[in-house]
């Protein structure tokens, strides 16, 4: 088994808890769940959900970028939405990232994510 390799960046959200922003298994990159934080001001978005997917989303950016990845290397994605009538809204704006051919998917409605954000978003990429 391949040794496992921690990916950080201040370019995105540090951790809150005891976990990594990424982790490398062999070819794959596994980030954790990012949540729409200006990495710069430590804080939470203002806005509606559109403006809390767009943080979330260039924060997975920022790891992949941390990486050596990009949005292209995406292969599955789980978004965490706090209520699922938002759903038309968090896809526009996710479809506004990736490129066909799109990435599997999950989104999930959620009761609560940390911080009482909107949403959250993990991925895992291929090198």
């Amino acid at each position: 088994m391949s040794e496992k390799r921690i990916v950080a960046t201040t370019n995105a959200p540090a951790a809150i808890g005891p976990y990594s922003q990424a982790v490398w298994a062999g070819n794959l990159l596994f980030t954790s769940g990012q949540l729409p934080a200006d990495p710069a001001k430590g804080q939470i978005v203002a806005g509606d959900v559109a403006a809390q997917t767009k943080q979330a989303l260039k924060n997975v950016q920022a790891v992949l970028e941390a990486a050596g990845l990009d949005m292209s290397h995406v292969v599955k994605a789980t978004v965490f939405i706090k209520n699922m009538n938002e759903f038309q809204t968090v896809n526009e704006v996710y479809a506004s990232f990736f490129a066909a051919p799109c990435p599997a998917r999950s989104c999930v409605e959620v009761a609560r994510l940390p911080k009482d954000v909107l949403v959250e978003i993990e991925v895992v990429a291929k090198r």
